[in-house]
């Protein structure tokens, strides 16, 4: 009896102490948890009623915490679970840079849609995406760095977006400390179609004269401060990290590196050009940093350039399927 009187007595006090404004207006987020004890007097008062109409007008993934942890997980499943990853490289604005600086983006689409077909006759069941690899920060012979207009990089970022391709900027650090280098390119993570890259081989204040490196820490801080950036922004999906290697001196301290980092996956790319035999033999030496297992293959075309190296021949999709470990990223400059 004195139990019920007091909760009698509970809910007077809170009817009382509601202005008529309060009854009649809706309930936002913020008040929602500002009630730290909502029985009994909660049901009650018309918020009650209002709450219900909060709740009931919330997003339907939000129904249940199930629900929403797996809608999270299906964003954060790494793309290429199912999927092989074809790509065009190379420097929009320069012919002599890949493919991507020879053909206007729509003709690139439609070569890169022949290339994916044929990937996808000897991949089995899984598919193809397809991808335009850009280089985001080009090396000068000092080691500065020129980046490539905003605009340029935008085009294709929102061409890549409308046709269900992927983005990957890369980044050749020259003189720089490459986690900086890493930095200029976070806030394009916030397309859900960008991932990102380092070319060790530039990192050099004396491209074309000297082969650049950097150490497994780099590596490793690289991936924890995309990491950071993704739940600081709370942005969706899995991210690639890309490190290209074909020189025993690119990677210091290889066995260093570690995966696994959250919603980032490192992609070791084995660079390179030559005779198949050669890189065969280049990846294979890839293939024993089992530390990264995720692999990466990069073939070049001969376009008649100067100076310029090339693969002769040309390694078929079969032969590329058939490297061991499989490359899961597979490149064309």
């Amino acid at each position: 009896m004195i139990r019920f009187l007091k909760l009698a007595l509970l809910v007077l006090l809170t009817m009382f102490l509601l202005s008529a404004d309060d009854e009649v207006s809706l309930i936002n987020s913020e008040e929602i948890r500002e009630i730290s004890e909502p029985f009994p007097a909660l049901y009650f008062t018309d918020r009650y009623q209002n709450w219900l109409f909060y709740e009931g007008s919330r997003p339907y993934w939000a129904a249940t915490e199930l629900e929403e942890k797996e809608r999270i997980l299906s964003l954060m499943r790494p793309v290429f679970l199912n999927n092989d990853i074809i790509t065009y490289y190379g420097h929009p604005l320069s012919r002599n840079m890949g493919i991507l600086g020879r053909y206007e983006i729509e003709e690139l689409n439609t070569l890169l849609n022949t290339l994916a077909a044929e990937y996808n006759e000897v991949n089995g069941q899984r598919g193809v995406r397809k991808a335009f690899y850009i280089i985001y920060g080009t090396v000068q012979p000092n080691g500065e760095i020129g980046y490539i207009p905003d605009s340029v990089l935008q085009k294709y970022i929102r061409f890549a977006l409308e046709h269900n391709m992927l983005i990957f900027i890369d980044h050749q650090i020259g003189r720089f400390d490459p986690i900086d280098s890493l930095k200029t390119m976070l806030p394009y993570l916030h397309y859900p179609n960008v991932h990102l890259a380092l070319d060790p081989e530039w990192r050099t204040d004396k491209p074309m004269k000297e082969i650049g490196s950097v150490t497994a820490a780099e590596i490793n801080q690289a991936q924890e401060i995309i990491s950071a950036y993704l739940e600081k922004y709370r942005l969706p999906g899995n991210r690639m990290l890309v490190i290209h290697q074909f020189n025993h001196r690119m990677i210091e301290d290889r066995m260093d590196v570690r995966t696994g980092y959250k919603r980032v996956t490192l992609v070791h790319c084995a660079d390179g050009f030559g005779s198949p035999e050669l890189k065969r033999s280049s990846y294979a030496y890839n293939a024993q940093a089992k530390n990264m297992p995720v692999k990466g293959f990069k073939l070049f075309y001969n376009f008649n350039i100067p100076g310029a190296g090339f693969d002769e021949p040309l390694m078929t999709p079969k032969e590329v399927n058939d490297l061991i470990p499989r490359p899961y990223v597979i490149m064309y400059q």
